[in-house]
């Protein structure tokens, strides 16, 4: 099977798109200030599936999509071009799969439709993720349990039970799960069976729903159908509901910096997120 992930990727336009003119030898500083501007730059978005679109994972679909399209993703396609990226730096990259526990019951087992990468470092491991959505760490975290781990935005910390580590993020004075993993190594074409599931699946959410994030340095925006609100890092938070598909098109634009696609029957999708009951 060809390796669909091992096509060239454009640095110059990756660069450009995520706002970053730094270093490019592959340190940890370096690390910090792609995974920094990518989230912040990037939003997670899952307009293709809600839209009954394909998600593409060969890295010049992705390219076109989240570079030159001013698009974004979720996590098969955002992790996918920062592992290009990092790659073509220079640094080692495995491929990881998580179980997202975001949100759910304790003791709930999902399948691993989650990807994350490990980068070995100077002797030390760092898990790196850009593709979780409200909850995703802005800043490598070391492979380490029971640290807490600041980041540009919320403490983050990893917990070890036997061979598996969750992930925890803090927020207000609660630590939450957001999903839990191992070190197997995972192989490109098992990305490409999670992805159909995720996107295709009639009960999957990102079918179903809505949901766009992206941070800012100083909160987190999140749109759920047509409710967005900013989480502040100072604890506030801000809740509005959009009304009209103006409304909802123009947070798009402006609050999540996507370039909207023109495909048909969007505004009737945006329409009945607003009046699901209509």
């Amino acid at each position: 099977m060809k390796n669909q992930f091992s096509d060239s990727i454009n640095l110059d336009a990756y660069f450009e798109r995520i706002g970053y003119s730094g270093d490019r030898t592959p340190t940890l500083q370096t690390l910090q200030a792609i995974c920094k501007h990518h989230t912040e730059t990037i939003a997670f978005e899952n307009l293709n599936p809600l839209l009954k679109q394909p998600v593409l994972l060969d890295i010049q679909s992705i390219q076109q999509k989240l570079i030159h399209k001013g698009r974004g993703g979720y996590c098969f396609e955002q992790n996918s071009l920062l592992r290009a990226v990092l790659i073509a730096l220079g640094f080692q990259i495995t491929n990881l799969a998580a179980r997202v526990l975001w949100n759910l019951p304790e003791g709930t087992i999902t399948p691993l439709s989650h990807m994350v990468l490990r980068v070995d470092l100077n002797n030390e491991l760092y898990i790196v993720d850009v593709g979780f959505g409200g909850a995703t760490p802005t800043t490598p975290l070391l492979l380490k349990p029971d640290l807490e781990q600041p980041t540009p935005h919320e403490p983050f910390r990893l917990l070890k039970t036997d061979d598996a580590y969750t992930l925890q993020i803090l927020i207000g004075q609660a630590w939450k799960s957001v999903y839990c993993f191992d070190l197997h190594v995972r192989q490109l074409p098992d990305y490409e069976v999670s992805n159909w599931y995720v996107s295709t699946h009639p009960a999957s959410h990102f079918v179903t729903s809505l949901m766009v994030t992206r941070p800012d340095p100083d909160k987190r925006n999140v749109l759920l159908n047509n409710q967005l609100t900013a989480h502040y890092l100072d604890g506030r938070t801000e809740r509005h509901r959009l009304d009209t598909v103006e409304a909802l098109r123009a947070a798009l634009t402006d609050v999540f910096h996507l370039q909207l696609p023109a495909i048909a029957g969007m505004d009737e999708t945006f329409q009945r997120l607003i009046e699901p009951d209509a």
